[in-house]
């Protein structure tokens, strides 16, 4: 089988997609035939092993997985003698941010990991943008009190983990001002949005509304700069460290001010974001947002591009070409 393989953390230049052997399933695991994958920005971390924070999980000098990859949905072709919840046949998905080696025409996965089967009617590429964002959108939502028709101030709205949060905001009922680009404000307003901001006209921490929540889903401000935005008791989430790493700190000090505060998640749970994300998607609440389409063998250009930071919600990596995406 073919598989993406790095040997030490840097570019996409050290990918290489090779021939190796197909992973047999240990008595507990499942093996995996690859339909659809995410390049994402978990993946780029784990690529560049930056920020270095990641290789207390990922390998300090080099990385511990040679195949990238952290989300999957694939076929079942095989299963251990010990598992019980799923067999052959069976269309599944799933997804580990430390890793799961599924940037691979196959790959095994432990049935106890964080998978679910696909629901009907969705189709492989649809599962597979449906959890890597998605995932931490969800711990954005989980932080705070969304009852009783909150204002939310979205920015990065147009990112996998932004369009994945504007539509679980709206599913929540809140009141959502989304920010993003030019090309993508009938995008954000076809999601619910109730009002768009585009960043390329203006600033949006210079908004003159105020709000329950601001959430930057791409981590691209901080809490000084959004902290006038916020009404009296207000909460700032951001899906990154800050500019000086200084948001888990300040999660730690704001709430013994008693003021304006800031929440760091910690996107722990993965099985219960796969089975809320798997709700939405079986309601038809959740519409999974996809940019480009890139084979296995273009993977290094793929992560060129999520790289950029350009992205609008997900790019799939199709790792088997046998026609099937359903």
């Amino acid at each position: 089988m073919k598989a993406a393989i790095r040997t030490q953390y840097g570019s996409p230049d050290v990918l290489k997609v090779e021939e190796t052997h197909q992973p047999v399933p240990l008595e507990n695991e499942l093996l995996v035939k690859v339909y659809a994958a995410t390049v994402n920005r978990t993946d780029c971390g784990i690529l560049t092993g930056k920020p270095a924070i990641i290789r207390l999980f990922t390998g300090l000098l080099e990385p511990s997985d040679a195949t990238t990859g952290t989300d999957f949905a694939g076929l079942v072709v095989a299963v251990g003698s010990q598992v019980t919840a799923y067999k052959a046949g069976d269309r599944i998905w799933g997804f580990n941010d430390r890793g799961l080696r599924s940037h691979a025409e196959y790959m095994t996965v432990s049935e106890n990991e964080a998978i679910a089967v696909i629901p009907e009617g969705i189709t492989y590429e649809q599962a597979a943008a449906s959890i890597e964002g998605a995932h931490y959108a969800y711990n954005f939502i989980k932080r705070v009190p969304l009852g009783g028709n909150r204002k939310v101030l979205l920015n990065g709205a147009t990112g996998a983990i932004g369009s994945a949060a504007l539509q679980m905001l709206k599913y929540y009922g809140a009141e959502v001002t989304a920010v993003g680009n030019t090309p993508n404000l009938n995008l954000l307003k076809s999601m619910g949005a109730d009002r768009v901001i585009d960043y390329t006209a203006e600033d949006f921490t210079q908004d003159r509304e105020q709000y329950d929540f601001v959430f930057d889903a791409v981590g691209k401000s901080t809490f000084g700069k959004c902290k006038s935005l916020l009404k009296p008791g207000g909460v700032y989430i951001s899906s990154e460290l800050g500019p000086n790493a200084e948001n888990p700190f300040l999660a730690l000090w704001t709430p013994v001010t008693r003021g304006k505060q800031v929440r760091f998640p910690l996107p722990t749970d993965r099985k219960s974001s796969i089975g809320f994300i798997k709700k939405l998607l079986e309601e038809g609440r959740f519409r999974p947002i996809i940019d480009r389409r890139y084979p296995l063998a273009d993977i290094a250009e793929a992560f060129r591009y999520v790289l950029t930071g350009q992205k609008t919600g997900n790019v799939i990596l199709t790792c088997n070409q046998d026609g099937e995406r359903v």
